[in-house]
């Protein structure tokens, strides 16, 4: 008979965590050991102990709260972090995000051709295969703890007869300013849906393993309801909620 092959290590340790979340040897909202005391207890390193978390935190039942460690998930507890959604105009004309964070550039965006896709183009109301103005952009705030993926499209038809005919558009924000100096009253709507990311965006969001990403899809309407622009926008999806406005 073929011998049983002992089980990895960070295996062992997710086992056991999950073991004594199940049986209340740790209650919701409790913590867990931290990294150092589990690496001492099964004698590995800190890396393998996080792998081990990482299961348990994509079978739902561990979150990580950034400075303060490893906690039993409560179905009552809220996450680490609430981000308001939506797009405000100043008096100054200028259009910001209404959580009001500060993101900065991890590298400048630059204006690239594509062809809209079908989901996108559908979003958009305009032919597939249609080209389009397209940002992409790593954004970070509060020295980088904070990140999002954020790509701007704005369709090539919307933009005939302006002189942005000759130049490419801004990305937005600032691309709402320039379309309201065109003559626009803006409106927007948001799609949003939680899926698993691809490696690149774990990568770039820094994100563990089996941890999923907020894909919010916003679309920028003028007066008449026809969509001008789209933003997509991926966010960790572990300690985040957001939230909306939803007044008349």
């Amino acid at each position: 008979m073929p011998t049983e092959q002992p089980k990895a290590k960070y295996r062992q340790i997710a086992d056991h965590l999950r073991e004594g979340i199940l049986d209340g040897t740790y209650p919701a909202g409790q913590p867990l050991p931290s990294e150092e005391a589990l690496a001492k207890q099964f004698g590995v390193t800190r890396p393998t102990v996080r792998q081990g978390i990482a299961e348990l935190r994509a079978a739902g039942l561990v979150e990580v709260m950034m400075g303060r460690g490893m906690f039993v998930r409560s179905p009552h507890s809220r996450p680490s972090l609430t981000r308001p959604r939506g797009v405000r105009r100043e008096q100054d004309g200028r259009y910001v995000e209404a959580d009001g964070i500060r993101w900065e550039h991890a590298e400048e965006p630059v204006a690239t051709r594509t062809d809209a896709p079908l989901a996108l183009a559908d979003l958009l109301r305009i032919p597939p295969g249609e080209p389009m103005y397209t940002y992409d952009v790593l954004e970070i705030a509060d020295r980088g703890r904070l990140r999002q993926l954020h790509r701007t499209y704005v369709p090539f038809s919307v933009l005939l007869g302006t002189k942005y005919e000759e130049q490419a558009p801004p990305p937005a924000p600032h691309l709402y300013g320039a379309l309201a100096n065109l003559g626009h009253q803006l409106n927007f709507s948001e799609y949003v849906r939680p899926r698993m990311p691809l490696p690149d965006q774990a990568q770039a969001l820094r994100l563990p393993e089996g941890v999923p990403i907020l894909h919010i899809l916003r679309v920028a309407l003028n007066e008449q309801g026809k969509p001008l622009a789209l933003e997509e926008l991926h966010l960790p999806g572990d300690t985040l909620e957001i939230s909306y406005d939803l007044s008349t």
